[in-house]
């Protein structure tokens, strides 16, 4: 039994987060999670909300509530929004809370003692439109290294270069537009990346099994010249810079918000401290694998700055094994956009559609290897073959069969044959190939290979036909529905981690309420788990098909302002 520490990128507060969201980090971790539950291993899954930073301030400023206020109320909306789509941490904390506080003030007396924090006089773009300093992240304009004319002050998501608001080309204020900004002194404190080149090289090399895509963005930020990071802002919400004359002054969300997955931690402890330890998952915990899930933008915060923290501490903090990072996902031909209304959000998401429906649609179409568009048309086919036609049907007529022909009764009658022996050597074909993609973090093969054993599935039963062999070989029959049911208890168990609601209603159906069901290891048990003489319900329709005409006005609802 391995232990395993998961984390996912945290959702920032301004806001209910979009299908991208939930696609790039939040599902991905989730379904790992309930995975690596399934094979029996000690799982800490957690997140927060992401809570400082001006964007929380003009957010709650625009909703006329104290910032404080604001955030605590969205904390519980997003919460909310993850219970429903069936995430299940084992902890969801704030960043803005005291336990982050203490941490993030730690980290940095610690790098401060070992020589890695320098105090610099900065010329920071000020605003008198605004009437403010505007952070990095609210001053957009050209990137002087791609040409892209909508990077922010802070990092440019087209080619994802860390950038300062004077490397922009014609900047400007990402508030009001104002393009007369000034540059006044201010005084902020740096950590001293630079000087962890070496170290981080080391470290970096002694990782595997990261996705391509995530090695090549950190081995650009070092091949091109590791930078120090200004890691104070002067902003009022945040984490206060313990030192005189920084009154006023909090520390960059960057800088804090990683090291709330540690507070995370302490978070899920405090529920049971007689119980838990949080410092076994943290502080020199060799014996526990670390996996991160995020969307490539949040790559080199995770893979460079974050480890700079952690090891220029000086002290054994558990650094990640492996960043699962993915691309991102579009919508209908373009990005989404809170402003312009254009795209899905996950509150109207569960307005359209059972959880179970996304989860299948996002983890099947993951934009691992490049980014993936969404489109209404797309999804409505594709969960009404895979979840209606295909795990729905092969459910449907398996169980109501034996409801209407056996009372509900396992039969007893009938030995397996050739048919069952070639069944279950392509069985166990496909369950090490899904334990494969899914140790792998390949979460689209995963989701193939489910649909492989649905497939499967309904192969076998449309050509062994119980329902037209009764008539003349009732034990044939019997023996075929038996494997039949065996198989659904299987086509369930292997989607758990990717429709968690659904899958445990069908194995309550067949009698199995285990919180975590078991992943079938070969077909020699699985195909004998339910027994002669077991009872089985008739199920409920689990996915009602999408109607024609249904992706068409979704379509227009969602378009937005945008062409």
């Amino acid at each position: 039994m391995a232990k395993v520490l998961i984390t996912s990128a945290l959702p920032y507060i301004n806001g209910v987060k979009h299908l991208g969201n939930l696609a790039g980090s939040l599902l991905p971790a989730d379904i790992h999670a309930r995975f690596r539950r399934q094979i029996g291993d000690e799982v800490l899954f957690l997140c927060a909300t992401d809570e400082h930073g001006t964007p929380a301030e003009l957010a709650a400023a625009a909703a006329g509530l104290d910032v404080a206020a604001y955030c605590a109320r969205q904390h519980d909306v997003q919460a909310e929004i993850y219970r429903r789509f069936a995430l299940s941490f084992d902890h969801f904390d704030r960043s803005s809370g005291p336990r982050n506080h203490a941490l993030t003030r730690h980290f940095f007396e610690r790098l401060d003692a070992r020589g890695l924090i320098e105090e610099r006089v900065l010329s920071q773009v000020y605003s008198p439109t605004d009437g403010r300093f505007l952070p990095d992240r609210y001053v957009i304009g050209t990137c002087p290294h791609c040409g892209h004319g909508g990077a922010r002050g802070d990092q440019c998501e087209a080619c994802t270069r860390p950038l300062d608001p004077t490397d922009l080309i014609a900047p400007r204020s990402a508030l009001s537009g104002a393009a007369d900004l000034e540059h006044r002194p201010t005084r902020h404190l740096f950590l001293r990346q630079s000087a962890l080149v070496d170290v981080l090289e080391r470290w970096l090399g002694s990782r595997s099994g990261w996705p391509p895509l995530v090695t090549a963005i950190a081995r650009k930020w070092l091949d091109e010249g590791l930078r120090d990071r200004c890691i104070t802002r002067d902003l009022s919400w945040g984490v206060p810079v313990p030192r005189p004359g920084y009154e006023g002054k909090v520390f960059y969300v960057w800088f804090d918000a990683p090291i709330a997955y540690i507070a995370a931690t302490q978070g899920w402890a405090d529920a049971d401290p007689a119980r838990r330890d949080w410092r076994a998952w943290w502080w020199a915990a060799e014996d526990v694998e670390y996996l991160q899930f995020l969307g490539k933008d949040n790559v080199p915060f995770h893979a460079v700055s974050f480890p700079c923290t952690l090891l220029g501490s000086g002290e054994p903090w558990k650094t990640v094994d492996v960043i699962k990072g993915v691309n991102w996902l579009t919508y209908e031909g373009g990005k989404f956009s809170t402003s312009e209304g254009r795209g899905v959000f996950l509150d109207r998401a569960l307005e359209l559609a059972p959880a179970d429906s996304w989860r299948w649609w996002l983890a099947a179409n993951a934009p691992e290897g490049g980014d993936t568009d969404f489109s209404f048309q797309r999804f409505a086919a594709e969960v009404n073959h895979d979840l209606a036609d295909s795990f729905g049907n092969l459910v449907h007529r398996v169980l109501s069969f034996v409801a209407a022909r056996h009372g509900g009764l396992v039969p007893e009658a009938g030995e397996p044959a050739e048919p069952e022996h070639r069944l279950a050597l392509a069985l166990d074909r496909h369950l090490a190939a899904l334990r494969g993609h899914h140790r792998a973090l390949a979460l689209r093969r995963a989701a193939e290979e489910v649909r492989a054993i649905w497939r499967l599935a309904n192969t076998y039963l449309a050509a062994e036909a119980p329902w037209t062999v009764i008539r003349t070989d009732p034990d044939r029959a019997a023996a075929v529905l038996r494997a039949g049911v065996n198989l659904v208890r299987i086509a369930a168990a292997v989607a758990w981690p990717f429709i968690p609601d659904a899958a445990g209603r069908v194995l309550r159906l067949l009698g199995v309420d285990d919180a975590v069901p078991a992943l079938p290891e070969t077909s020699a048990a699985a195909l004998n788990r339910t027994v002669p003489g077991g009872r089985v319900a008739a199920p409920p329709i689990l996915f009602a098909k999408f109607p024609p005409g249904w992706a068409e006005v979704q379509s227009r609802t969602f378009a937005g302002a945008s062409p």
